[in-house]
């Protein structure tokens, strides 16, 4: 009977230990391995959409202000009435960001810096570029466009893949925001440059600085990314991809559990 108590004890305080680890704060200024690999899946996942319809799903900034100019056709006197295709796919790109950016919210009730959170976030992520792919693998159409009036993309299946990607990169892009480090949203790189370009350290090449270091990173990772994204694209095609980008999430997911915890304050 007291071994049996004794076990109970045992696989109870293991339990209470795994979810004290779970649920406590990582250190955000050790986590930039993971938070790379975000930068990095930004590049590789905006090679796809932006080879196939020439639109970035992680940059809506482009989106909002393409719908602006669609709305301002309406009254440059030709009465063009149409809601043109890439005007279809920029509101898409941007209402399906907009959603995954909201489950985000979610993180918020958890604890934003937690492992839970953190690996759970990215695993949504990893669901959200495997769905992408299998609705692009199940589309006919090519992988990339030869012009811009002429996108690869057009049907149904396509609409849900460029959903499910932009989903994806919001959500990607708020949980970064959230871990407030030099790599800010790791989706929106415009800010970077110019915090990069302005930081009084840049040109001090002789020491670490980890303003300017991390910045650099988070650049040179996007680009690293892109580069991968539209060769692995001429080779295996959008669906090949993007079931390759899930397969990385899928890592980066399992990657938080062993960033250092944040060290209690004395």
């Amino acid at each position: 009977m007291s071994d049996k108590q004794d076990l109970e004890s045992n696989d109870s305080t293991t339990l209470t230990s795994l979810r004290k680890y779970l649920f406590t704060d990582i250190d955000a200024d050790k986590a930039s391995a993971p938070l790379t690999a975000y930068c990095f899946m930004t590049g590789f996942i905006n090679s796809v959409s932006f080879s196939a319809i020439f639109l970035w799903c992680a940059f809506q900034t482009g989106n909002t202000l393409q719908l602006g100019l669609a709305i301002a056709r309406l009254f440059d006197g030709q009465h063009d009435y149409s809601f043109h295709i890439a005007d279809k796919q920029a509101l898409c790109s941007l209402l399906t960001f907009l959603s995954g950016a909201s489950i985000a919210r979610i993180g918020d009730k958890i604890g934003c810096k937690t492992r839970a959170w953190l690996v759970l976030g990215t695993l949504i992520q990893t669901v959200f570029t495997m769905a992408a792919a299998i609705a692009i693998w199940k589309n006919d159409q090519t992988s990339v466009a030869d012009v811009r009036d002429d996108p690869a993309w057009t049907n149904t299946l396509s609409f849900v893949c460029l959903g499910f990607m932009s989903a994806s990169m919001g959500l990607q892009g708020i949980m970064g925001k959230r871990t407030n480090t030099q790599f800010t949203t790791t989706v929106v790189l415009t800010t970077t440059w110019c915090e990069l370009m302005t930081d009084p350290q840049l040109f001090n090449i002789r020491r670490l600085v980890i303003s300017r270091d991390h910045k650099i990173l988070a650049i040179g990772f996007l680009f690293l990314g892109g580069f991968l994204g539209r060769a692995l694209l001429d080779r295996i095609g959008s669906a090949g991809t993007l079931g390759v980008g899930a397969g990385l999430r899928f890592i980066v997911s399992f990657w938080w559990l062993f960033v250092p915890s944040k060290a209690a304050k004395r």
